[in-house]
This record gives C-alpha cells, structure tokens and sequence, in this order.
C-alpha cells in the first residue's frame, strides 16, 4: 500500500513540475501581417535597454544577439559604431527607446530598412533553496523605417531553476548557453 502512494506521490510531483517548468516559456509574438519581411535588406540594432543590476549585460546580450542574427544571413546587421554615428548624427535622445520620428530619420542616415530596439528584463542568477540557475528575460521589437511603426515584437525568457535543479540539486546551464537560446528563441520567432 505505501508503495503504491509513493508512485502516485512521485506522479503529481512530476505532473506539477511539468506544468511549473513550461510557465518559463518562450514569450510572445507579434507579427504585422501586411509587412514583408523580405524586403528588409539591413538593420540597424539600437542599444538594449537594461533593467538589469549587471551595468555590461545589455551589451553582452546585444552583441550575441546581432552575431546570430548576421549568421542567419537574412539581413545585413550594421556594426555598432556605424549605429553609433547614426545616432549621434539623427540626435536620438534616448537610443533604447526612439520615437517614431527619430527612426525615419535614422533609416535615411544609415540606409536601413528597419530598426530593432530590444529591453534586457533580467540577466543573472536566481535561487529557490539549495538550487540556483541562470536566467535570461528578453524582448525586442522591430520598427520600420519608413513608416516608424512596429511591425514584429518578441519576447523570450530561458533558464530558470528547473524541477531536476530542484530534485537533485545542479546549478544551471551556463550564462553563455542560456543566452544564446533565448536568442535562438527571439530568432526563430522573427522568422516563422
């Protein structure tokens, strides 16, 4: 008898963590159906904003994201000083959060098609107990700049203490591995 409620007890432990670890998930999505994402060319990828306590992870998140990106080779990605010159030139005010008007003009500058802006929600370590993981939360947003109007948005968080962390204890992907999934989930939303 205690047998058996030693395997149902193992059942809802195991049901209840499958449902916690899907709640990390993979975000979500908006897509603006009337574009064509084809005909962006070249982008340029604005300054992450940080909401983070870790003054260098935005860069470090950006800088993964934009080599990803360019290995897709769907589009040209602008390298960072070029960006950089863009925005001293179109006087951006804020680079993490450009208004519509700022795009435009930033497009004419750098020749591009759209601009990605991105906001960095957390980076670093969480614990629960005894376990401690990695986490990345990310979301960006693709403006055009012709019209200045979001035309794709995204939003991925990956790592996280999973059930296993919690069970046999374990430390977590490295940063480097959880970063690259959640671009690799920002991407595969961009392209689907």
């Amino acid at each position: 008898m205690s047998m058996i409620r030693c395997f149902l007890l193992l059942g809802w432990v195991l049901l209840i963590g499958t449902l916690l670890s899907g709640c990390g998930g993979n975000g979500r999505t908006y897509k603006n159906l009337n574009m064509n994402f084809a005909a962006v060319q070249s982008i340029a990828v604005m300054p992450f904003e940080n909401l983070t306590s870790d003054d260098d992870a935005a860069d470090r998140v950006r800088d993964a994201y934009m080599g990803m990106l360019q290995a897709t080779e769907a589009m040209y990605v602008l390298p960072p000083g070029e960006v950089q010159r863009g925005i001293e030139r179109a006087n951006v005010r804020v680079p993490e959060a450009p208004t519509a008007d700022e795009v435009k003009t930033l497009g004419k500058i750098l020749n591009v098609e759209a601009v990605l802006t991105g906001v960095l929600r957390e980076y670093g370590t969480v614990r629960s107990g005894q376990s401690e993981a990695n986490i990345v939360s990310l979301s960006l947003q693709m403006i055009e700049t012709e019209t200045g109007t979001v035309v794709w948005s995204g939003s991925s968080t990956q790592g996280g203490i999973t059930l296993s962390d919690r069970m046999f204890g374990g430390g977590g992907e490295p940063m480097n591995k959880v970063t690259e999934k959640a671009v690799n989930d920002l991407l595969d939303q961009l392209f689907e």
